[in-house]
């Protein structure tokens, strides 16, 4: 005879998330909603709310009436009467003189004087069975708020100075020097060249890697560069040898993107094997293989405080890193598609992240979500950077140069590059940008193999260029 123990052998069916949720929300309406299939009784209250709407609207809110004197029942003294007494059915004084309406007439002062109402006083209509008080406040009768948005601060246009030849391949990662002196590149060439920032002459050039170059970055600390690319190589050059003093092997595919602690000796890389490693400069020993996220971590940066770092991965999540254990702080799930870029402001405890959906703001430490940049600018966005006077750069893969204000999310300017002569127009991608220290030079890396130098318009003014904004009427959350 089959028992309670039989059912129990059963094998149980998986159920998919998608069944489960459906069948939890058919058990929740069972229960609040017996009758989900029927339509409602009829409710007489709100039909005479509606009835009464629509002699609102028909009579324009407001209609003039002649005074006439109210009888007041002798059962209520306290009504007053004269023209100006608020009279609602269902009362004693209404069933007396015979006040049968649906509507109820209350005074109201006239705002123009010369209405045809020589008293100043009209009445108007309201519903029988609402206050006062609810029906005023209806979206056709509310006062229009002002929007509290901030305004943009003027920034003066930027305009592109210099082109700088002299890669034979993709320029794909830029570091500037803490002596604002010169700047390094790295390319798909597998070079790294250093400029002067002054004059924008070549240097010198190393080679050392044997893929593309994806990340670089120059020690405050020591006179250390550091190097990350395809090649699955993390390599620290010593820049008063001009050589590679030390590698860092544990990456298992290429290396997209590498930053340096701002006051510790460790450097932290992201790469295609969907992990951030945490490396010991000096004994390029291994500190944590931060591992959380589901795809490549294409961008990554380091501050002292919690969370000391931040990465961002083709997985459209941002993830907050404590560094003392190795593990995930916060994930944050706001982009529907690839992180590829996060700048943070230089002053402000605030960082953006780039997205081919949109630009986002978050605050620092706990990453709450500020607001979405104003306008989208339609491609994958493979940089951004900001500076201390607030203007956001972010440059895209059809060689758009978008540059925001910080404060509002308002772009005031949108520049195209132009390629470089013999180039194809499909070359017009930007790869990477970098203020220099001071934020006055604004330095962008291209595919058509050039390094692009830019500066603020010295001859703009507000009244040349003036701020063409309008606040958003409604504020997408995420």
């Amino acid at each position: 005879m089959p028992g309670p123990t039989m059912e129990a052998e059963l094998p149980v069916e998986p159920q998919s998330l998608k069944k489960l949720s459906f069948k939890t929300l058919k058990r929740a309406l069972d229960l609040f909603s017996p009758l989900h299939n029927q339509f409602p009784p009829p409710d007489p209250e709100s039909k005479k709310i509606r009835m009464s709407h629509k002699l609102h609207v028909e009579y324009g809110g407001i209609k003039s009436v002649p005074n006439q004197p109210i009888k007041s029942s002798s059962q209520n003294q306290a009504t007053p009467s004269n023209s100006n007494a608020l009279v609602l059915p269902g009362t004693e004084s209404s069933k007396k003189s015979g006040a049968q309406s649906d509507l109820a007439i209350t005074p109201v002062q006239s705002k123009n004087p010369g209405d045809g109402n020589m008293s100043g006083r009209s009445t108007s209509i309201i519903p029988a069975h609402g206050t006062s008080e609810r029906n005023l406040s209806t979206a056709a009768l509310m006062e229009r708020i002002p929007s509290r948005w901030p305004r943009p601060v003027w920034h003066a246009p930027w305009k592109n100075y210099r082109v700088i030849s002299g890669h034979l391949g993709w320029v794909r990662s830029i570091a500037f020097d803490p002596s604002n002196q010169w700047f390094c590149t790295g390319s798909a060439d597998r070079t790294i060249k250093i400029w002067d920032v002054g004059s924008g002459r070549l240097r010198l050039t190393l080679t050392g890697h044997i893929e593309q170059v994806r990340g670089l970055a120059v020690s405050s600390r020591h006179t250390y560069m550091f190097s990350a690319g395809d090649d699955k190589q993390v390599k620290c050059w010593d820049l008063e040898q001009n050589k590679v003093i030390r590698s860092y092997h544990g990456h298992l595919s290429g290396v997209y993107c590498l930053a340096l602690h701002p006051t510790i000796d460790v450097l932290l890389t992201g790469g295609r094997d969907s992990v951030c490693r945490v490396w010991d400069i000096r004994s390029k020993m291994q500190i944590h293989a931060l591992s959380g996220h589901d795809n490549t971590v294409c961008s990554v940066f380091t501050r002292p405080t919690d969370p000391q770092v931040v990465t961002g991965s083709h997985d459209s999540t941002i993830k907050f890193w404590d560094l003392r254990y190795g593990k995930t702080m916060a994930t944050l799930t706001h982009h529907k598609k690839s992180v590829r870029a996060l700048a943070q402001h230089p002053i402000e405890d605030s960082f953006a992240s780039a997205s081919a959906d949109n630009i986002k703001k978050f605050s620092l430490p706990r990453g709450e979500f500020l607001h979405n940049m104003l306008s989208q600018q339609k491609t994958i966005i493979n940089a951004m950077t900001v500076n201390e006077e607030g203007v956001l750069a972010t440059g895209g893969d059809n060689g758009s140069l978008w540059f925001w204000d910080w404060k509002s999310g308002h772009s005031f300017q949108q520049s195209q590059t132009i390629v470089q002569p013999g180039s194809l127009d499909s070359e017009a991608g930007i790869y990477a940008l970098s203020y220099d220290m001071t934020g006055s030079r604004l330095v962008t890396c291209e595919a058509d193999k050039t390094i692009k130098m830019w500066k603020e318009d010295e001859n703009a003014t507000p009244e040349t260029h003036p701020v063409n904004f309008k606040p958003p009427k409604d504020i997408r959350r995420f």
